[in-house]
């Protein structure tokens, strides 16, 4: 019988190593062949709301799924449905609101262990100071030693306020700035988590050598990093190639007129697999392009399912049954 995990509930089992892992895990399944994609779609009821809806599949971990998700001017809400790639059995509906800050996270932090320097001590600078951008900093700092992180929001309050909550959560030395152009000048890894629809950095302010995360926006229309930046970095990579082509903003306007350039963006389940090489000296600009994809979440959801099992953590969600089933069967 399927069962219920709430947003409680998920917070009290999931946590960001226990995220990269399987999401790293869940990319080298998709190179291998093991798993498959299909990218986000969007129904938009016009002055209203949009339903938003994306799915995977994963052999080798057996499940299964679909995220949904709806966004609207009152808010925005999460589920994923969790099923059994075996049996078709539906295992589990998630509240996923708190899922996806930390899977975006994760797909950052794996980005980041593949493409960013390895010096002993780094600067990070992140432009956004929301949920997601908590989560950012988070996985990055799981991947690599910070000797500091530089924090950018338009909101002063909100950014001096997200620096100290940071600082103290992380143990880290977390500083916010004043300006986009302090927080990427300097830096070893920029982080854009925003709801900008246009640049938010001058891609000329990148030192050599930096790791670019664009990871806030994920509709054609939009974008938070500019031709500069896209055009500085010798390697782009993407957590699909198929979705990008449809919602990475940053990508579409950056290409438009060469269509060629698509040809030489390297999907992530490639660099885990190491089936394409990722960063290759000090001196290379690296960018990846994160739009989100259903194999993060689902490679989640299926964990999070064996732990709250294991712990008898949720509530059963009494769905076709044993004799509504048979009943089916007989006619």
């Amino acid at each position: 019988m399927a069962i219920h995990l709430t947003e409680g509930e998920v917070k009290s089992v999931l946590t960001m190593p226990m995220a990269l892992e399987y999401v790293e895990e869940g990319f080298r399944h998709l190179a291998a062949g093991n798993a498959t994609v299909q990218p986000r779609r969007r129904l938009h009821v016009p002055g209203k709301s949009y339903l938003h809806y994306m799915a995977a599949a994963d052999s080798a971990s057996g499940y299964m799924g679909l995220k949904t998700y709806t966004s609207s001017r009152a808010g925005m809400r999460f589920l994923v449905t969790l099923f059994s790639t075996q049996s078709g059995e539906l295992l589990a509906l998630i509240e996923a609101d708190y899922l996806g800050q930390v899977r975006t996270g994760a797909a950052t932090g794996v980005a980041t262990k593949y493409l960013a320097r390895t010096a002993p001590e780094l600067t990070a600078g992140i432009i956004g100071t929301g949920l997601q951008a908590a989560t950012q900093v988070e996985a990055v700092a799981c991947v690599r030693n910070l000797e500091r992180v530089l924090v950018y929001g338009r909101n002063a309050e909100r950014r001096e306020g997200f620096a100290k909550e940071t600082a103290a959560r992380l143990k880290l030395n977390v500083e916010a700035v004043d300006s986009a152009e302090k927080a990427v000048r300097g830096a070893d890894i920029v982080v854009t988590m925003t709801t900008s629809s246009e640049p938010v950095f001058d891609g000329r302010w990148l030192n050599a050598g930096a790791l670019v995360i664009a990871a806030g926006s994920n509709f054609a229309e939009k974008r938070e990093i500019d031709d500069a930046a896209v055009n500085r970095a010798e390697m782009i990579v993407v957590d699909s190639r198929e979705q990008a082509k449809m919602e990475s903003g940053d990508l579409i306007r950056a290409f438009a007129g060469n269509e060629a350039r698509w040809s030489s963006v390297v999907e992530l389940a490639d660099i885990v697999s190491g089936s394409v090489t990722g960063r290759i000296n000090d001196e290379q600009v690296t960018l990846f392009k994160s739009n989100g994809v259903a194999l993060e979440d689902i490679a989640l959801a299926g964990r999070i399912y064996e732990i709250a099992s294991g712990q008898g953590i949720g509530r059963s969600v009494p769905l076709w049954d044993d004799p509504v089933r048979a009943a089916v069967r007989k006619v």
